[in-house]
């Protein structure tokens, strides 16, 4: 089994990484670091360049954790990508950073975090930045 983790660049996904670095060792487990894009990552502030996916792997390897990182770039938002990974995989647990949002804004704009919470069938820790 894995432990995934929706990572983005961010003191959100820094906690995020956190938390499932923590369930990975409780766990005796390897971490799955998931980075995505729709397709406009040039832009997309949750788009992790290669240099910052370079930075968690070095910092996973130094504290030991096994893992792998993959980041998608197909046009699909980030919670069709873990659910589909979670779906297809051996995931015992799903890690994700959320940020408080009005009710409006998730109307408007929908919630990956919700989606992934109501559409996986493992645990979901849901973390929230320092």
């Amino acid at each position: 089994m894995t432990v995934l983790v929706g990572y983005v660049p961010s003191p959100l996904g820094e906690a995020a990484l956190r938390a499932a670095v923590e369930q990975a060792r409780f766990r005796d487990e390897p971490v799955l670091v998931v980075n995505t894009s729709r397709g406009d990552a040039y832009v997309d502030p949750r788009f992790a360049q290669e240099a910052e996916l370079d930075r968690v792997s070095r910092e996973l390897t130094a504290a030991g954790v096994p893992h792998s990182v993959r980041q998608l770039v197909r046009g699909r938002d980030a919670a069709e990508e873990i659910v589909d990974i979670v779906e297809a995989e051996e995931i015992s647990m799903v890690v994700i950073g959320v940020r408080h949002r009005t009710a409006v804004g998730k109307l408007i704009m929908g919630s990956a975090a919700q989606e992934i919470l109501l559409r996986v069938p493992c645990p979901v820790l849901a973390v929230k930045a320092d």
